[in-house]
């Protein structure tokens, strides 16, 4: 990749620093982390030209609407002493499920664009470390299905759960793509479909931390994570004749079946028939999910088809193929 495309890390990680000072929460972070994503989905997998040139072109006009640029100091920093403070501030939560993971998520995708660069701005990784440290004391996400937030939070995990020990990188590819492909129903919902998108970007961040020698992080994480595969793991078993508890403040019932996209993202055809802007990149999921299954799907030996086929049903749909 070139100095320009490298360019694109530098401005998520400034996207992830701002993202409390400009609006005071955690979530337009979202934007910063995805642009982080779309470097790498284009890095890390063998993609047509058209789709690499597509990929970057959202990725520029996401970049355009959201970074807010300035004249702050450019003191720089070394990895290590960026990395040693992100780190600190994620110590203190990831042995617990705060909004759906995004905090390992944001630390995690911000130590590969550090490593990536070689180095960062000092006031960048302490605004990214503060911005993981808020997530302390915060709710496990705010959209359930036979759960609420606090019986989620209190959520165990047993033998009757039947989750064998999970040891590396590999092995939590293998069991997230199994899982995926374990669904016969998918729900547009974000109890849902949105829900199992994080199950794959939450797993995908614990690779990260994995494969940059942070085992005892990697562990720490799980726990958390297998939270939200025991919760969708009781959607599975959804009678449509029988009352559904949603606990959301943005789903409702009927819940309805997620449509199914023609095409997938290593495909011209998908990024032919998305106009980002219009569909906000789908709050940054547009390069976050392809990224993070795509790992999962190169990491695996013998992926299953379904959990490919599944996929169609999580991401942005696109509906007719354009030749």
């Amino acid at each position: 990749m070139s100095d320009k495309d490298r360019a694109i890390l530098g401005d998520g990680l400034s996207m992830l620093s701002q993202c409390r000072r400009q609006t005071g929460d955690i979530w337009q972070a979202h934007y910063g982390a995805a642009a982080i994503a779309g470097y790498f989905f284009i890095k890390a997998n063998h993609l047509p030209g058209k789709v690499e040139e597509a990929v970057a072109a959202e990725n520029q006009r996401m970049i355009a609407k959201y970074l807010q640029t300035g004249t702050v100091t450019r003191e720089s920093v070394s990895v290590g002493s960026a990395e040693s403070r992100i780190l600190a501030a994620l110590d203190d939560t990831i042995d617990g499920l705060h909004w759906v993971g995004h905090n390992v998520i944001y630390a995690a995708i911000s130590l590969a664009a550090l490593h990536e660069l070689g180095g960062g701005l000092r006031h960048e990784a302490a605004d990214i470390a503060e911005l993981i440290s808020s997530f302390a004391k915060t709710i496990p996400g705010r959209s359930w299905i036979g759960y609420s937030a606090a019986e989620v939070k209190r959520l165990t995990l047993d033998e009757f759960d039947g989750i064998s020990e999970i040891t590396d990188g590999d092995q939590l590819s293998a069991f997230i793509l199994n899982e995926l492909a374990s669904y016969s129903v998918i729900y547009r919902a974000e109890a849902h479909h949105d829900l199992m998108g994080h199950m794959l970007t939450y797993s995908h961040a614990l690779n990260i931390l994995y494969d940059l020698g942070y085992h005892d992080y990697f562990h720490r994480g799980l726990p958390g994570l297998l939270k939200i595969v025991k919760v969708l793991r009781a959607s599975r078993q959804l009678d449509p004749a029988e009352p559904i508890r949603i606990v959301s403040p943005v789903d409702r019932l009927p819940l309805v079946e997620a449509p199914r996209s023609a095409c997938l993202p290593h495909q011209p055809e998908y990024w032919a028939g998305i106009d980002g802007d219009v569909i906000d990149w789908d709050f940054g999921h547009l390069f976050k999910f392809p990224f993070s299954f795509y790992h999962h799907w190169n990491r695996v030996s013998e992926a299953p088809a379904k959990a490919m086929e599944n996929f169609r049903y999580i991401i942005h749909p696109v509906q007719t193929i354009i030749s």
